[in-house]
């Protein structure tokens, strides 16, 4: 029987800690292939690279696992790695991550690392993206690892029911277990910082900071905030049924 075959990738850059954390967590579970970015790509989210020639390199990052470096976007590896890599193989799981920061709430609409995974489960298959509420580059993945390895076993023994994407994120410190839950109503409040270049040319600089209005108890953030891992089911349809028959009044126009 052959092993299943998973897809690694990430939107940090092939050489984030995150990435080799991630493999580390999976390489038992089957055969891995990964395919990353060469440079980071944070907040690139479902782009794609349209108006240049996409290049791959195998690397020697990982022992003996196959690794390839790309010049695009996480989506673009995830691209290649199907249709160029392994256009002859079917993976059985894809993996994002683990990001070196928060995916949490409306962060999935941004993120490179869950557009990656978005990108696979578009193809069929079975996806995670897992982030760590960590930002530094140092970032200690080790408590959520075990919690990693478990989630995809279970992944590839048992499926992902009506869903083929999960939006994981994973808190810093002692982890108390996994909630199921729903993404928070929250949002970013951005601002700019203006400034002049040595060239006298202005440029405006995106920060900003997120608001979290949400103050249900089975969301993402509440279930961060009490130190669980929070594992959300996720999907590409981004239709408001609820309001479809509120807008029926829409189709009597006639012009």
């Amino acid at each position: 029987m052959d092993k299943p075959l998973i897809l690694v990738t990430n939107d940090d850059g092939i050489l984030a800690p995150g990435l080799a954390a991630l493999v580390d967590a999976v390489k038992a579970l089957g055969e891995v292939i990964v395919v990353a970015p060469d440079s980071p790509q944070s907040g690139k989210g479902h782009a794609i690279t349209i108006d240049q020639p996409l290049r791959i390199n195998e690397v020697e990052a990982f022992g003996p696992i196959k690794a390839y470096e790309c010049s695009g976007t996480p989506v673009d590896c995830v691209k290649l790695a199907m249709n160029v890599i392994g256009s002859n193989r079917t993976f059985d799981l894809c993996v994002s991550g683990i990001n070196h920061g928060s995916n949490a709430s409306i962060n999935i609409i941004y993120s490179g690392t869950l557009s990656a995974a978005m990108e696979a489960s578009l193809e069929g298959v079975n996806s995670i993206g897992f982030s760590l509420l960590d930002y530094s580059f140092d970032a200690d993945f080790s408590p959520g690892l075990p919690f990693i390895h478990q989630i995809c076993q279970q992944t590839l023994e048992h499926g992902l029911g009506e869903t083929r994407l999960l939006n994981v994120n994973i808190p810093t410190g002692n982890i108390k277990g996994i909630k199921v839950c729903k993404q928070a109503d929250a949002r970013w409040v951005e601002d700019f910082q203006q400034g002049t270049d040595p060239r006298g040319k202005h440029y405006y600089w995106l920060t900003g900071r997120f608001e979290n209005g949400s103050k249900e108890e089975d969301s993402d953030l509440k279930a961060l905030e009490e130190g669980y891992i929070s594992l959300v089911p996720s999907m590409h349809d981004l239709t408001h049924y609820r309001a479809m028959q509120s807008l029926k009044d829409f189709e009597k126009i006639n012009i």
